[in-house]
């Protein structure tokens, strides 16, 4: 079986089939990074680029190693040291770009739609490393994978995503994701990042952390985004934190054997406490570990999916 499309956009556009394939293909790559030699010659010759218009230190980091894993020649294009500063539009940067003749363009921009748009006139596979508010797919790809990982089944699992939904991709991929999986999904947060529009994604809406909590198997926190707030959204960071902060109390809400997530970066203290975050439940750095493979299966499936001799 292969993708569909020769780009990865979004979740929403997947099939859940798709899905299971992405994460079935991460298990033959996760061994490799345990290797002395972490590198296999699957994607020798090909050219990827990472075009990075926002900050990221993992998914940026990740897709480096993923591709430098499976042999392929990475350029890393920094929006501060580029044509960008100058008045370079996205479009002739991408066309400069593509003139060198790439197999693949991996993009994060601020703009909603720039990965989509890039499709209009690529001829690179495009792959969407965060677009604005819209998706970020490599990420609820890894947390579906690790909760996969310690879960084993999504039926009737109950997930609870709880912080600023409103201003998250990573949200609104995950709902896609763990929706199309069968998990059972709760949104949990205060009503001005929480909007009654989420309920359009027939999932279950809560603004009581604590109640959200009783038997969640899968606790998965997010990050106030501040950065993109133009606006007060909450009275102040510590009644946010008093009112939406995970706690190991709250944690004991949960069900029994309940693991905690965060897509990172974290705000110690403000939306996790520093010993929930560090805690045996924590998931969050096998998160940052999986993502180096996800990210390999996806340049896989893409790039080199039928020469399948060559994984590893």
């Amino acid at each position: 079986m292969e993708l569909k499309s020769k780009h990865l956009l979004g979740i929403e556009s997947l099939e859940p089939s798709e899905i299971r394939l992405i994460l079935q293909t991460a298990d033959s790559f996760l061994e490799i990074s345990t290797r002395e030699i972490k590198k296999v010659p699957t994607l020798r010759g090909k050219t990827i680029i990472n075009l990075f218009y926002e900050a990221s230190t993992r998914t940026r980091s990740s897709f480096e190693l993923a591709g430098r894993r499976l042999s392929a020649d990475i350029l890393n294009f920094s929006k501060q040291t580029s044509a960008v500063v100058k008045g370079e539009t996205l479009r002739d940067t991408i066309l400069t770009l593509e003139a060198m003749r790439p197999d693949a363009i991996i993009i994060r921009h601020g703009s909603s739609g720039s990965a989509y748009y890039l499709t209009t006139f690529c001829r690179s596979h495009v792959i969407n490393a965060g677009d604005g508010l819209h998706e970020h797919p490599t990420q609820a790809l890894l947390d579906a994978y690790t909760i996969k990982q310690e879960k084993k089944s999504f039926k009737d699992l109950k997930v609870v995503l709880c912080g600023d939904i409103l201003h998250s991709r990573v949200a609104r991929s995950n709902i896609h994701c763990l929706k199309k999986l069968g998990a059972d999904l709760t949104l949990c947060g205060p009503p001005t990042l929480l909007p009654p529009a989420f309920g359009a994604f027939d999932v279950k809406i809560q603004h009581d952390f604590d109640k959200a909590l009783e038997g969640a198997d899968v606790i998965m926190m997010l990050r106030i985004q501040l950065e993109r707030m133009q606006k007060s959204f909450f009275p102040s960071i510590r009644e946010y934190s008093r009112l939406y902060g995970l706690t190991a109390e709250r944690v004991a809400r949960a069900a029994k054997g309940a693991v905690v997530m965060h897509p990172g970066p974290i705000n110690r203290g403000l939306e996790i406490a520093p010993d929930v975050a560090d805690s045996a439940q924590s998931l969050i750095l096998r998160q940052v570990e999986n993502g180096v493979a996800i990210r390999m299966a996806v340049l896989y499936l893409l790039l080199g999916g039928k020469d399948s001799e060559n994984v590893g």
